[in-house]
């Protein structure tokens, strides 16, 4: 489930589908995450005090059973490039996360082959 949530910007469903089109790519490569939550909170940054550009952040938080508390935050001075910095590092976030369980189960079955070879087996 995709949440899209606009934090110091004006709504817009131009800005919704667009967040809607780039990330949904990711989700159909990754299916474990259709059973997650994904928070995608766009916001934008200006101070009144200093003048100076204005700088607008993307932030995806996805809480789940496989990727748990995944959380990836990227600004830029413009909110699509921000969005497209997001969707990159998204995707070698999620493989890392994904490789994490592979090496872990390669671990725990290569610990379980050695001890099984070396277990002393008492013959009659």
């Amino acid at each position: 489930m995709l949440r899209i949530v606009f934090n110091n910007l004006e709504k817009s469903e131009l800005t919704k589908v667009i967040v809607e089109e780039r990330l949904m790519p990711i989700i159909e490569k990754f299916p474990d995450l259709r059973g997650h939550r994904l928070t995608a909170t766009l916001s934008m940054q200006n101070s009144p005090q200093q003048a100076g550009p204005d700088l607008f952040s993307v932030r995806v938080h996805i809480h789940g059973k496989k990727y748990k508390n995944v959380i990836l935050d990227k600004s830029a001075q413009s909110l699509y490039v921000a969005l497209a910095d997001i969707c990159n590092h998204l995707l070698e976030k999620l493989n890392r996360e994904g490789d994490k369980d592979r090496v872990k189960s390669r671990k725990k079955t290569r610990k379980f082959l050695t001890l099984n070879r070396f277990a002393v087996v008492d013959e009659p």
